[in-house]
């Protein structure tokens, strides 16, 4: 069997395979089992004590692992992505700010290795995944109350399930929340290769929803337009594309869109309100651009648009731990019947957590950065 040395130095050198990886993961609590008793270990974590540029202020530290009690859970990180809220939260711009000095980190899987006395609903084995946002998910392995992860089938695919709880979430809850879309019904939205952008293509797809994916203009763009339509995009346009008068012809043979999905603002925001529906929403889950959504009077008035806004972790305050369960459950559903696949990702080792960092905060970033925890 393979060992934690042994899959550095796979990695190191020649790549270990993604089967065997997922394998030795799912081997490796009947291998090697924690109990509540064991020797207090440590654990390598990405670590940030104050706000600023995660180049600078991120740095990987080895932590104290806290004894397993009654209604604890002890999880074995297996992978954990880099998003832009991740990001955000670093540079204390974001709406939820943990307490200093924190674990990056706010998604990811890991599987169970121990449980306290008094659990009963979670097993050594299992998979799971944060309940809410400020986990610190960027660390080989922690103690979490049980209220703190949810299980996932443990046979997802490892990428599917390290994202699974926030862009697709996202996704759903705006496609299904704002508007009472039927089949053959249309929605815009701009960001379209981001996570949720590509999210919200697949589980549009799955409701017989059809999208105008926007993006902007980049050298490999009939690539980018390649990967999207094979997701299920209809329609994938650029930013200058959907300005040009010849969208009216466009708009010819498509529905207006009922429901647009904004994550950028500015100039982009509003060139989807002026192809949104009379009644229809603009939802802004995002603001990449640093700019105002602006909307016009007329817009306001004469089309009666409705302006809203979506931010996952506000959702779950307003509803249960089991409604996002089921939402999780929901998912998991379109993941098994292949309708829902991971965004295209790019696993880094812990240890190289600087080359991951800058790869998620370049320009036109085509692969999501996910950090491995072995």
């Amino acid at each position: 069997m393979w060992g934690c040395g042994a899959l550095v130095g796979a990695r190191a050198g020649s790549r270990m395979p993604h089967e065997l990886f997922l394998a030795w993961h799912r081997g490796w609590s009947a291998a090697a089992p924690y109990s509540a008793t064991a020797e207090p270990s440590r654990v390598r974590a990405l670590v940030y004590g104050h706000h600023g540029d995660p180049a600078k202020v991120v740095e990987l530290k080895n932590l104290e692992l806290a004894a397993v009690g009654g209604s604890d859970v002890h999880v074995k990180m297996l992978a954990a992505p880099i998003n832009p809220s991740d990001i955000n939260m670093i540079q204390g711009n974001y709406g939820l700010l943990p307490k200093l000095p924190a674990v990056g980190g706010n998604e990811g899987v890991g599987q169970v290795v121990a449980v306290g006395s008094s659990l009963t609903g979670v097993k050594p084995g299992d998979w799971v995944i944060p309940a809410n946002a400020g986990l610190g998910t960027w660390r080989t392995e922690a103690v979490f109350s049980e209220e703190a992860v949810i299980s996932i089938p443990s046979d997802l695919p490892l990428q599917s399930a390290a994202t699974l709880s926030v862009n697709p979430c996202t996704a759903y809850r705006m496609l299904m929340d704002f508007e009472q879309l039927q089949p053959g019904d249309c929605v815009i939205q701009n960001a379209s290769n981001s996570g949720v952008g590509q999210a919200v293509i697949q589980i549009a797809a799955a409701l017989g929803l059809r999208t105008i994916n926007v993006v902007r203009d980049r050298p490999d763009f009939q690539k980018l337009t390649d990967r999207l339509k094979s997701l299920g995009a209809e329609h994938v346009l650029t930013e200058e594309e959907l300005r040009k008068p010849e969208m009216k012809n466009f708009f010819k043979d498509m529905p207006p869109p009922r429901l647009a999905l904004n994550c950028v603002g500015g100039k982009s925001s509003t060139e989807l309100l002026r192809h949104l529906a009379p009644g229809g929403t603009m939802v802004t889950y995002g603001g990449m651009a640093k700019q105002p959504v602006i909307a016009s009077v007329s817009q306001l008035i004469f089309k009666d648009l409705k302006l809203r806004g979506f931010w996952l972790s506000q959702w779950k305050q307003d509803h249960s731990p089991a409604q996002f369960k089921e939402l999780i459950l929901t998912l998991c559903g379109l993941i098994s019947r292949g309708q829902l696949t991971a965004p295209a990702c790019s696993e880094v080792p812990l240890q190289d957590y600087q080359r991951a960092l800058e790869a998620s905060m370049q320009p036109f970033v085509s692969s999501k950065q996910i950090l491995t925890m072995c």
